[in-house]
């Protein structure tokens, strides 16, 4: 029998959740030789939390209440870390947003792909639901990405990794500033199905420029010793070019200066000390079984 955790933050938003935990139930019911239990992470929700109806298909679920507020993927960090230090009866783990947009129609090809390659698994984006513009920023940020990094990162949370990974990445502070750029760097044998992201269930995205900028910058400080390489190789060539071109050549130059110092700003979200001692934010624990 194969285990799979399934861990989802949550913040106020628990008519989604309600209705992402019925899909999986449906998803998951003809999925052999595999049980399931759910890892719910309430990030400090500021509206009352209801009773949690335990679906048919899922062994348990566990509500993890967080004191203070930390973001998405902090809590996904938090789970992570919370699974290796208090938890060792699981085979994989599934992360997914708890508002529809990781599609629980994935679910399946996730899990069964796990098992046949033994392998973490990523959900690649192949299309996504938002509007044109939204579209193009993102796209803007992969290229960004792989230009500055070497790393082509088309994967966002919704993934099924190992229990050996879940171990690996719960040592790497870099998990609490980005979950891709941390599972790129640090797990090397990755594999992959094709994923659309879905819409929301309800209400518009979540997903501002702001953060937007935010989740682009963390995923490469990630990589920040490979970007100020990559840039100092840059600005060597770049002193060699005509003189002529020098005005542009020297914009460029102090452009690509500013680009590593926000970089290197944003590292400083990965601390340490706060990623190592998440689990005092936890407040309560409360278990659903049938």
């Amino acid at each position: 029998m194969n285990k799979f955790k399934i861990l989802i933050p949550v913040f106020n938003d628990w008519v989604s959740l309600e209705k992402l935990l019925q899909e999986i139930n449906i998803n998951i019911k003809n999925i052999k030789n595999v049980e399931f239990e759910c890892i719910i992470i309430n990030d400090a929700s500021t509206e009352k939390t209801p009773i949690i109806n335990l679906p048919s298909n899922i062994k348990s679920i566990k509500l993890i209440n967080m004191k203070k507020n930390k973001g998405h993927a902090r809590c996904n960090a938090f789970g992570i870390r919370y699974l290796a230090k208090h938890d060792q009866d699981y085979d994989h783990v599934v992360l997914m947003d708890g508002d529809g947009e990781d599609r629980p129609q994935e679910i399946k090809n996730l899990v069964e792909k796990a098992i046949y390659c033994n392998t973490s698994i990523v959900g690649k984006r192949i299309k996504r639901s938002e509007g044109v513009i939204f579209q193009l920023l993102y796209n803007l940020h992969k290229i960004l990405t792989l230009i500055s990094t070497g790393k082509n990162i088309n994967f966002g949370n919704y993934s099924c990794l190992k229990k050996d990974d879940i171990k690996t990445l719960s040592t790497k502070k870099s998990l609490w500033s980005s979950f891709s750029g941390s599972l790129k760097k640090h797990i090397l044998n990755l594999d992959s199905i094709d994923s659309i992201r879905g819409l929301r269930y309800f209400g518009p995205s979540q997903m501002s420029l702001y953060k937007l900028c935010i989740h682009s910058f963390s995923i490469i400080a990630v990589f920040k010793y490979e970007v100020f390489m990559r840039s100092v190789i840059l600005l060597i060539i770049t002193s060699y070019f005509n003189t002529n071109t020098s005005l542009s050549i020297s914009f460029f130059q102090l452009l690509l200066v500013f680009f590593n110092l926000v970089i290197y700003l944003v590292s400083r979200r990965e601390n340490s000390e706060e990623f190592l001692n998440s689990d005092l934010n936890q407040e309560s624990l409360k278990t659903y079984t049938h």
